[in-house]
């Protein structure tokens, strides 16, 4: 066995994935040991490096010679924070897994009431609900808002609203999101979609203890759009309503024009014919780029690529490839 192994099948595995946290580590380290050893269950604590380009791994491979529970399953290249969390429900072995980020906006201390509540409650998820997001600006507060609700109607199932990747699922959970083929997993809409019994536990979300966020605006765009096209066919749908909306558009501008030449009337300067063009076009390209996001998607299903590439498990000292149907998103 490899540095960090742990022996027996662990009740609770606790997946982190991480990208670039090395200011952040030593305070991670310092309140999730204590949270994790005072739980009295059997645990591993699974960190999956997003391909770092800092001290991350080697900081984490230092920390796992003296906590034998911590086990690192690093990453080839930088896949994207879904496909770390689909690589640690991959890898995972506990009865119960935890799913929280290492920036410590989501309080470690919040998974004993998780792990109580799925027991007590019998339930296979618990969702970590937000109860005060004051630490976020307004504009990622509100943009949120609009992704849950959007969400909801695409979804066609409730979807906790300030619920994002702190969770508690079971073994069931994860055997069932292991089996399903799809690409491009989007968890928090993956998991409310299969249904299981769940619960919530509310908690604070506090600032990131340490270093700066990795998911920028070009990361969140990209798994609104993964979400929007991975779980319904609205968007194609609307590209319909508006094709014919602009169908209808150009009709009305016809015959007004017809109208008013019959009429003996002088038809107005360019500016009408300007703006009926300007918003036509502006129809059809956004109907194209809908249609190309779902092209896009088949063609990198067919190309059968890996998700994610595990160049390392601690667990045994040695490398694997997780061929796992997806696509690399850098």
């Amino acid at each position: 066995m490899g540095v960090g192994a742990i022996e027996q099948v662990p009740d609770l595995t606790v997946v982190v994935p991480m990208y670039d946290e090395q200011e952040v580590l030593p305070i991670f380290f310092e309140r999730m040991r204590p949270v994790l050893d005072g739980l009295g269950v059997s645990y591993e604590l699974l960190v999956v490096d997003d391909g770092s380009r800092d001290a991350t791994a080697s900081m984490l491979l230092a920390a796992a010679t003296d906590w034998p529970q911590l086990r690192l399953v690093r990453l080839l290249r930088n896949s994207g924070h879904q496909a770390a969390i689909s690589a640690g429900f991959r890898r995972a072995r506990g009865n119960y897994l935890v799913t929280i980020d290492a920036d410590l906006q989501d309080p470690p201390e919040v998974i004993a009431e998780l792990l109580a509540t799925a027991r007590d409650s019998d339930v296979d998820v618990v969702y970590g609900v937000r109860s005060d997001r004051s630490s976020d600006t307004w504009a990622k507060r509100t943009t949120a808002r609009m992704y849950y609700r959007l969400m909801c109607r695409l979804v066609g199932k409730d979807i906790p609203f300030d619920a994002a990747d702190f969770r508690l699922v079971s073994r069931r959970v994860v055997d069932a999101v292991n089996a399903l083929p799809e690409d491009g997993r989007v968890f928090r809409l993956v998991i409310p979609w299969l249904g299981f019994p769940s619960a919530e536990v509310k908690y604070v979300r506090a600032e990131r203890a340490a270093g700066v966020t990795k998911y920028n605006l070009r990361k969140m765009l990209r798994l609104a759009f993964d979400s929007v096209t991975a779980f319904s066919a609205a968007p194609l749908r609307l590209a319909t309503w508006l094709g014919l909306f602009g169908g209808l558009l150009s009709v009305v501008f016809v015959i007004g024009a017809l109208v008013i030449k019959l009429t003996g009337q002088s038809i107005p300067g360019w500016t009408s014919t300007v703006l009926a063009v300007a918003v036509i076009g502006a129809i059809q390209l956004l109907c194209l780029g809908l249609l190309g996001e779902y092209v896009a998607r088949l063609f990198q299903s067919s190309q059968k690529r890996p998700q994610f590439l595990v160049g390392y498990d601690s667990l045994d000292d040695t490398g694997h490839q997780v061929l796992e149907r997806g696509t690399v998103r850098t």
